[in-house]
């Protein structure tokens, strides 16, 4: 397996595309995490059923977030994305997010080229009111069994702001 954090960067985030490296499929209750160490994915827990993801999930690589990992994403597709690949994704904003006292936002993103949906996602309020409830449901709440009350959405906000969070990300990997 290549290490993404070694042949990808993270993409043109200022024209607002990034690359996407995807850890969990939509639908998935298993945490498989990037192992930056040793550069390869692992299955870190299992989470229960009713905490199953909501999206897909992965990472920006060349990125570090508050929490130390990679800056995560939310990869919103209609069918689940398989762990290990890669795409180019289109960034439509960030998740503002708490995990237990430390920021741990969330980038939300499409597929920058998504001809199924006639790539109609081009911002936040694109995307169905439904699927953002669902979304904060999930991260509100996927701790209440072992860690009630240890995670926080905090806001759901544009573009501009994700790109202030990747590029953040982006300075604190170049310079650990």
């Amino acid at each position: 397996m290549a290490d993404f954090n070694k042949i990808l960067d993270a993409g043109d985030y200022e024209n607002g595309e990034i690359n996407v490296v995807i850890e969990i499929p939509t639908g998935s209750n298993h945490k498989i995490e990037w192992d930056r160490k040793n550069a390869c994915f692992m299955l870190d827990r299992v989470e229960p059923i009713a905490f199953a993801k909501p999206t897909n999930y992965g990472f920006i690589p060349q990125t570090l977030d508050e929490d130390g990992d990679e800056l995560d994403v939310l990869m919103i597709t209609d069918q689940p994305l398989t762990t290990g690949i890669y795409t180019t994704a289109r960034v439509l904003g960030v998740m503002k997010f708490v995990d237990d006292g430390e920021v741990d936002d969330k980038i939300i993103a499409v597929p920058a080229d998504d001809r199924n949906n006639g790539d109609m996602y081009k911002t936040i309020e694109d995307l169905p009111k439904r699927l953002i409830e669902q979304i904060e449901f999930h991260f509100n709440h996927y701790k209440d069994l072992k860690k009630p009350g240890t995670t926080t959405v905090k806001a759901f906000e544009g573009i501009d702001s994700a790109k202030e969070v990747i590029k953040a990300a982006i300075d604190r990997w170049n310079n650990q």
